[in-house]
């Protein structure tokens, strides 16, 4: 499936779940590795907000991408945010969505309102 660029500048994105293992396998607890470079995999909860839409999404990044001092509820930034659509079956059930990844993870500031003066 092709792989579509998100483009994020006139985008708030806020922190909704702290960075995490994703996780390959629930069963073993396996977690999931890039699949060219071999690096454990994180999963993150954001909201995107642009145009006055938001949407709540979740973000792969490579474990070296998540910069410290996120916070719950602050701005981030997701330099290299690309979208994939997949679909598979599962028990017998068509299944499909976007898969969300990107770079890094790293704070950011909120946008200044239009107008507004110092």
């Amino acid at each position: 499936m092709r792989t579509i660029r998100v483009e994020t500048s006139a985008a708030t994105i806020l922190l909704t779940e702290a960075p995490e293992p994703k996780v390959r396998d629930r069963q073993t607890g396996e977690v999931a590795k890039d699949a060219v470079s071999g690096e454990s995999l994180m999963t993150l909860g954001v909201v995107y907000i642009e145009e006055g839409e938001s949407s709540l999404i979740k973000v792969t990044v490579p474990e070296s991408g998540v910069s410290d001092g996120l916070a719950l509820g602050a701005p981030v930034s997701l330099p290299g945010l690309a979208a994939r659509p997949w679909e598979s079956v599962f028990n017998g059930q068509q299944r499909h969505g976007i898969a969300y990844r990107a770079a890094a993870v790293t704070p950011a500031e909120f946008p200044t309102a239009m107008g507004a003066t110092a």
